[in-house]
């Protein structure tokens, strides 16, 4: 029981480990008093000053002398109505019908017309194709690892992507 005494001081034991030896405190004398040496070389390795003797009497004396203070209910607490409780309230109910009332003016029929704009002729829009430089495949084709978009990216790297384009001229 020693063994596992001086273990449980020196935080050597696991959770479970350490039932055995606090029950063993709680009951057994020998225990305690183990408890105790154990302590005490302890604290005499680690030059630590011992307390006067009566110690544990005086402070006891003196905790007894002091008034003991009786905190109120805290349900009691709750409810009485304070000001500073409906402030939070206040505000939230305040914030509600601010933004709601924002709201409804702009979805609402409105009693003031709005300004608007000339109507113009529709716009023709054309569609334009931009060559890529010259140089541009050889870069793509090199960087196509690194694209985010790549749907074979386990793949990539041993792939070689060949095209061939043909004009009418030199079809067979």
């Amino acid at each position: 029981m020693k063994d596992s005494i001086s273990a449980l001081m020196d935080g050597e034991l696991a959770r479970g480990e350490s039932a055995v030896p606090l029950q063993a405190l709680a009951v057994e004398g020998e225990a305690r008093e183990t408890w105790r040496q154990y302590h005490l070389i302890g604290d005499a390795m680690r030059e630590t000053r011992a307390l006067s003797p009566g110690f544990n009497a005086r402070l006891m004396a003196r905790l007894a002398k002091e008034p003991t203070v009786l905190a109120p209910r805290r349900s009691a607490v709750l409810l009485q109505p304070s000001r500073w409780k409906l402030m939070p309230m206040a505000a939230s109910a305040a914030a509600v019908a601010l933004v709601a009332g924002g709201f409804y003016s702009l979805q609402g029929p409105s009693s003031v017309p709005l300004a608007q704009a000339p109507k113009s002729a529709p716009l023709e829009v054309q569609q334009v194709q931009v060559a890529p430089p010259a140089g541009a495949n050889d870069y793509l084709l090199a960087h196509q690892g690194y694209s985010p978009r790549n749907s074979l990216q386990g793949a990539a790297p041993y792939v070689r992507i060949v095209s061939e384009s043909r004009t009418a001229a030199s079809k067979p």
